[in-house]
């Protein structure tokens, strides 16, 4: 079986993002303005952590805008290759995206709030590098869309996964003592972290390599 992928979401500086590299992620998530939810930092800083990233390391802009103008503008000044979508975009914006876009590469965040959900994989599919399952709530009053360190049905991200002809990571509460049930049980192409991770808002080199050890014992299982 091919290796779990890891990417830590979150990165707020180079130091963090060095951290994260050492410890063998293969990406790297950098949040843009959001309407709730932990880690959000400037474009400008954005910018400079994503040069610094080694080439083996891919840097991701999530991003919460919904048009391919705002869309395309925010990956120019940030200089990131790789968008992560974590709002929903109507078939006309998805379809401009598709024309502007040409060689970035796009993970569409779909939030599992309920069976609904895997109805979208043939809305996004076809425009869409991958997949990247999560535990926000889009509709709220205030909208969550990431880093709410809770775990949604993982038997639905299965489904997902066995649905879905791209690849899958899998987002949401996520710890070094979880992450290996959550392999066993999901399969997923990689898994996405934020707070599991951290303590006090920063990321800790323990936490950090025990989920990666965990992570290294669920591949040598599955």
């Amino acid at each position: 079986m091919p290796r779990t992928r890891v990417k830590i979401c979150c990165i707020a500086s180079v130091d963090e993002a060095m951290l994260a590299v050492k410890a063998g992620a293969d990406a790297i998530g950098l949040v843009g303005e959001m309407p709730s939810g932990p880690g959000p930092i400037a474009d400008r800083e954005i910018s400079k952590i994503a040069k610094a990233a080694p080439p083996a390391v891919s840097p991701f802009l999530l991003t919460s805008e919904t048009t391919a103008s705002g869309i395309a503008e925010h990956l120019l000044r940030t200089g990131v290759s790789t968008v992560q979508l974590v709002q929903h975009l109507s078939l006309a914006e998805t379809l401009s995206l598709d024309r502007v876009l040409l060689s970035t590469r796009r993970v569409q965040v779909i939030h599992m709030e309920g069976p609904e959900a895997l109805d979208l994989i043939d809305k996004y599919e076809p425009y869409v590098h991958a997949f990247l399952l999560d535990s926000g709530r889009p509709s709220a009053d205030v909208p969550e869309l990431g880093g709410t360190g809770r775990i949604h049905d993982w038997e639905l991200s299965r489904a997902f996964v066995e649905k879905s002809s791209k690849p899958v990571f899998l987002a949401g509460g996520l710890t070094p003592d979880n992450v290996g049930d959550a392999i066993a049980r999901v399969k997923p192409f990689g898994v996405d972290l934020c707070s599991g991770v951290r303590t006090n808002g920063h990321l800790d080199p323990k936490k950090l390599d025990a989920f990666m050890g965990a992570v290294r014992t669920a591949d040598r299982h599955r």
